[in-house]
């Protein structure tokens, strides 16, 4: 990382305490799913409403380093990428919060796509769970309007700029980068030297959840941006 050592070995030393646990301490883009965060609002709101706002502050900034995670995560993609996505294709390898489930609720990759739409990306993207008019729901929609719903799921309308296909080789095909946003076992196991002969070149790799064999990857030729990890080469020169 940017002041320690390696992430995995930071969690490795931190989770041998008993009292903490390694369940919970892998790095990634971003917490998401409908719980978490509305249980640290709720305690923020508890703390306020008795006074204690200092606490209140402490745990408001859980939330704030969460969304810092993740608009870090876009600004490495952009400035690596020549300062710019705009026009250009990014596959998008997984939507949903975490692996084996559907659920979108909150996850990280609404940000994510947002902050690469925002600059004009083209988004293709594949989550084996995740159905399109999913996708396309959470990114038209308001914050927590899941909780609320206006509206049903089938009736989002598409965004232009984003394709949801059902084939992990579509979403990379003539790709400029891959952003991994989802800890899919399948996505261990794509076959990568395919993937980056179909891939524009200079092909990229942005691993949100740290899961890719990193180094496997170089060796292909892809320039590799890996969370809590020093710098591809190339990256430390953008």
């Amino acid at each position: 990382s940017a002041v320690c050592m390696p992430c995995e070995q930071v969690a490795k030393s931190i989770g041998m305490d008993t009292r903490i646990g390694n369940k919970f301490l892998n790095a990634s883009v971003g917490f998401g799913g409908s719980c978490f965060q509305k249980d640290i609002l709720n305690l923020v709101y508890i703390c306020e409403t008795q006074g204690l706002q200092k606490v209140a502050d402490y745990w408001r900034m859980v939330i704030e380093i969460n969304d810092y995670q993740k608009d870090r995560y876009v600004e490495r993609v952009i400035s690596s990428m020549f300062n710019t996505v705009s026009n250009k294709k990014i596959a998008v390898l997984g939507f949903a919060f975490k692996k084996d489930t559907g659920d979108t609720r909150e996850t990280p990759a609404i940000d994510v796509c947002r902050g690469l739409l925002a600059d004009n990306a083209k988004l293709f993207i594949y989550d084996p769970k995740v159905e399109a008019q999913h996708v396309h729901y959470e990114l038209a929609a308001e914050k927590f309007s899941w909780d609320h719903p206006k509206r049903p799921y089938d009736s989002a309308s598409k965004l232009q700029d984003v394709q949801v296909v059902q084939d992990p080789y579509v979403a990379c095909a003539d790709a400029h980068a891959i952003c991994l946003l989802t800890e899919w076992d399948e996505f261990k196991t794509l076959d990568y030297h395919k993937l980056y002969s179909s891939m524009l070149k200079p092909a990229f790799i942005f691993d949100g959840r740290n899961v890719l064999d990193h180094a496997g990857l170089r060796k292909l030729g892809f320039i590799v941006y890996a969370l809590g990890k020093p710098l591809d080469p190339f990256l430390r020169e953008q």
